[in-house]
């Protein structure tokens, strides 16, 4: 994929021409004397004084205050950066609320690189937004044909203090940002899991033991009356009984199946397999085990694939082969089936990605028309803490 169009990494190069690129570096030069004056008041005025007030009650509020409108200034200079520079920084993380009282909430504030860096931004952008704006409008009127390689230069100065004072700080600060992306899909995820299975109990196990509870009740009136009645509704009480067993064993096996706690990804997948309507073959070579998160996510990422070629693939065989490859579980299911699986096809792919993802995992299809279809999907390895089953 090439990069988006006006990218500061991909610009044409300055010619003796006004293209518009060229404009828009001019318009964000001469916009820089307003925008430098507003920033360097701000942070004198607001931040200097919460300073100076730090000896004083409101001082250590009204600085947090200020660094937090400093944050506001530096994402209003990203938008300015791409819109005119097309300079693509990612967003800085945001900082968490108040859930661990306020002291350490204001502490998380005072100590903010994302908006101290903002600061120093602001600060030293007064004499700079000064320099680009005159040198602009002399060169506008003075220097016209050589303008777009003076804009040039001076506007890769500006991306490069973006980058350097506007971006992230580091790969932590980026790495929390999507963590922070992840943790809504992983609890979406939860919610349906549990909106899955209370469904299933209320509709299953749940009406079957009422029925059975009234069948029982009714059986006990009888039982003196009418004792063969009472008998037949006795045993088909029992009969219930053991459906209802079935259908809570079966919900069980959802959520963690004990074969997979007790023996392991190879006897849990080979179970799955033997559920499926084509055969598969299974093949599961690891000397030790992953932590219990990571064999689950495993297990039910092919537990699902499974049963997407049971219902969709038209497949007359199929395989899965787990194993690991240093740092990383990986897994692949093939079938030899119609193919056309994709992630946005509603069979549950889409899910899956975002599952493995939000655990810094990956979830590749490669299924052409046709077939056959293989999925390769890899986990982090995590080693199973001591006493974890």
């Amino acid at each position: 994929m090439g990069a988006p169009e006006g990218d500061g990494d991909r610009l044409p190069p300055a010619r003796f021409a006004y293209d518009r690129h060229t404009w828009k570096e001019i318009a964000h030069l001469l916009a820089n004397l307003p925008v430098s004056l507003i920033g360097f008041i701000y942070v004198v005025t607001v931040l200097f004084t919460g300073f100076w007030l730090t000896v004083t009650v409101v001082g250590f509020p009204l600085l947090a205050a200020g660094l937090t409108g400093a944050r506001l200034l530096g994402r209003m200079e990203r938008a300015r950066a791409r819109k005119l520079l097309g300079v693509r920084v990612d967003e800085p993380s945001r900082l968490p609320g108040r859930g661990a009282g306020f002291l350490p909430w204001l502490w998380m504030r005072v100590k903010d690189p994302v908006g101290w860096r903002t600061v120093l931004y602001d600060f030293i952008r007064l004499p700079w937004g000064i320099l680009t704006f005159v040198i602009t409008l002399t060169s506008l009127f003075v220097l016209w044909p050589v303008l777009p390689f003076i804009a040039r230069g001076l506007a890769n100065a500006d991306r490069a203090m973006v980058r350097g004072l506007l971006s992230p700080s580091d790969e932590l600060e980026r790495r929390i940002a999507e963590l922070e992306s992840d943790r809504g899909v992983v609890v979406d995820t939860a919610n349906a899991d549990l909106r899955r299975i209370e469904r299933d109990l209320h509709d299953g196990a749940q009406a079957r033991l009422v029925n059975l509870a009234m069948g029982l009740g009714l059986a006990k009136e009888k039982l003196l009356e009418d004792p063969d009645t009472a008998a037949e509704m006795v045993a088909e009480a029992h009969g219930e009984v053991k459906l209802a067993l079935q259908e809570l064993r079966d919900l069980a096996r959802g959520i963690h199946p004990a074969v997979l706690t007790d023996r392991g990804l190879d006897a849990a997948l080979s179970s799955v397999a033997s559920r499926c309507t084509v055969p598969v073959k299974v093949t599961v070579d690891l000397a030790s085990r992953p932590a219990a998160a990571i064999e689950g996510i495993a297990y039910f990422t092919v537990s699902e694939l499974l049963q997407n070629v049971s219902k969709h693939s038209a497949a007359k065989t199929a395989s899965v082969e787990v194993w690991r490859a240093t740092d990383r579980l990986l897994i692949q299911v093939e079938d030899d089936g119609r193919g056309g699986a994709r992630l946005d096809g509603g069979s549950g792919m889409q899910g899956l990605a975002d599952r493995l993802d939000a655990v810094d995992g990956l979830f590749v299809i490669d299924s052409p028309q046709g077939g056959p279809t293989v999925v390769t999907a890899e986990l982090p390895w995590r080693d199973r803490a001591p006493g974890e089953r």
